[in-house]
């Protein structure tokens, strides 16, 4: 029977080397145990507390794959069929339209009525505006481009010892007119006639009424808005400033008279003492009545005769040489008139290259 003790390895077998040999025993030495038992080597994993043979690299777990959660995907629920039983039902809510009684209908018909009127005067307005400007330009370029060629096929010079002779047909420029107060773009050629047609292409010369230079009132008309508007400005003019009236043969000056305003005590103005000024004052008698601007009705006519509010007969040799311009007042209005008299200042024969001082006048 085998001897056992204390550190004998169980099973009572002494201990063995590894080549099968005994292994020497060394007094008041435990044996060292044998090797373990094949199952003692043996281990499960990392949570049982064995550890590997000794020598062995320790080997990790490998992590145990995480599963996604599930989604739960709601089933659809098919309720179109109650929403469409909704609609039918709230169809059969609406009350039935109301029937627009005579009243509203008759207000509804005016206010559509008024709305068309406002707008058929609004393009009214824009027309004769705007559009009548642009027809009434091209109509004044091609009077003057006619009255060019008329002047320059005629080398005739003037003679001061006769009387100017005009080629006067309605509708046909005859004369030009410029004011330099209203800057040097004004001017517009002045036409035979002073029907809408004629001028519709620009001032107009009243018939029957003195040629220009000559004694007696040489009267022109033009419109204030609209068709080139001539004389919108009429009203700004003042006492003293110039309007110049070009012939074929010769230039004339004339001078705004005083305005009413202005007739007693002229003589002492400053106005007066203005050099352009040196050959403008009130008239006097038979022209007392005659002032530099004045507003009147379409009906009175002798503010065109040859003494303006003059009843009796002068003689021409007596007579001032007069120029008359007459437009609507007030502006978009036909119910007055605006009237503004001046008096010949100055003459100068044509000549090439020469252009008259009072062209500098601004």
């Amino acid at each position: 029977m085998p001897v056992t003790g204390p550190g004998t390895p169980p099973g009572g077998a002494l201990g063995r080397r590894l080549d099968g040999e005994p292994e020497p025993q060394t007094p008041g030495r435990r044996p060292h145990p044998g090797p373990p038992p094949a199952d003692a080597t043996r281990y499960t994993s990392a949570f049982s507390g064995s550890l590997p043979p000794s020598g062995t690299p320790a080997r990790r777990p490998r992590p145990r794959p995480v599963d996604p959660p599930t989604e739960i995907i709601k089933p659809v629920d098919d309720d179109y069929d109650d929403e469409y039983d909704d609609y039918d039902d709230y169809e059969d809510d609406v009350p039935p339209p109301r029937t627009d009684s005579a009243a509203r209908r008759t207000v509804r018909t005016v206010g559509e009525l008024l709305i068309t009127f406002g707008l058929v005067i609004l393009l009214f307005v824009v027309y004769e505006v705007y559009i009548t400007d642009l027809i009434s330009a091209g109509k004044q370029d091609d009077a003057t481009h006619a009255l060019d060629d008329k002047w320059g096929a005629n080398t005739v010079q003037a003679d001061p010892q006769r009387q100017a002779q005009y080629d006067l047909v309605e509708g046909e420029a005859f004369a030009k007119m410029y004011i330099p107060a209203f800057g040097p773009d004004f001017k517009f050629s002045i036409v035979e006639g002073t029907s809408d047609k004629h001028l519709e292409i620009g001032p107009g010369h009243y018939v029957n009424t003195a040629l220009p230079g000559a004694p007696g009132n040489f009267a022109v008309a033009g419109h204030r808005v609209g068709k080139g508007a001539p004389f919108n400005d009429l009203d700004l003019l003042g006492a003293c400033d110039a309007i110049i009236v070009e012939t074929r043969t010769e230039w004339f000056v004339y001078r705004m008279l005083p305005k009413a305003s202005e007739v007693a005590g002229w003589a002492q103005s400053d106005k007066a003492k203005n050099p352009k000024c040196g050959k403008v004052s009130p008239l006097g008698a038979p022209y007392d009545k005659t002032v530099g601007q004045e507003i009147v009705l379409p009906t009175q006519g002798e503010v065109i005769d040859a003494v303006p509010h003059f009843e009796g007969e002068v003689p021409q040799a007596q007579q001032v040489a007069l120029l008359t311009l007459t437009t609507c007042h007030p502006r978009f209005s036909d119910r007055q008139r605006l009237i503004v008299h001046a008096v010949l200042t100055q003459g100068y024969p044509k000549a090439e290259g020469f252009v008259p001082e009072e062209f500098k006048e601004q």
